[in-house]
């Protein structure tokens, strides 16, 4: 479970539809500068900043330089960690629900031989 640590301030991170906006975004179109960012959304360049800060702290993008530029970059390695854990609490409960359906199962069978 320790591989998990940081899912917390990741999923706080992803709570918000401008920063998915924002890493969608940095996902279809690549490296981009926070004024290329900043671009499609109704909002001031200091705004869209704290966001990328909010995500730069999940570890969810990274700043780079490129001579003057400080572009933005999804990490692609922090969303394959939390699709991991999404996959972990998948299987365990689909494991979950298949003892369920067998006890279900076993239970109608069961109840069939006593009517009998």
């Amino acid at each position: 479970m320790q591989a998990f640590q940081s899912l917390p301030q990741t999923f706080a991170a992803l709570g918000d539809p401008t920063r998915l906006a924002i890493l969608s975004q940095l996902a279809t179109e690549g490296d981009l500068t926070v004024q290329e960012i900043a671009a499609p959304f109704a909002m001031s360049l200091p705004a869209v900043s704290q966001h990328l800060k909010v995500l730069e702290r999940a570890g969810l993008i990274a700043r780079g330089r490129d001579g003057r530029k400080r572009p933005c970059r999804l990490n692609v390695e922090r969303l394959s960690e939390t699709a991991r854990w999404f996959d972990h609490t998948r299987a365990a409960w689909e494991a979950r629900f298949g003892r369920l359906e067998r006890f279900l199962a076993a239970t109608e069978t069961k109840g069939d031989d006593h009517d009998r």
